[in-house]
């Protein structure tokens, strides 16, 4: 998960997803969602 806030460090953390923004299977900073907390970011990779 990479915050706009972090978008030029690439600093990622790890979220819980509540909801998926993003229309599109793909997007080249990540796909825009929403946490369970509200946040709202781009998701770069899937950790099971």
């Amino acid at each position: 998960m990479v915050f706009k806030k972090d978008q030029r460090t690439g600093k990622r953390t790890r979220e819980i997803v509540k909801d998926i923004l993003t229309k599109s299977p793909k997007h080249p900073r990540g796909i825009k969602v929403i946490l369970v907390d509200g946040q709202i970011g781009r998701v770069q990779e899937i950790i099971k």
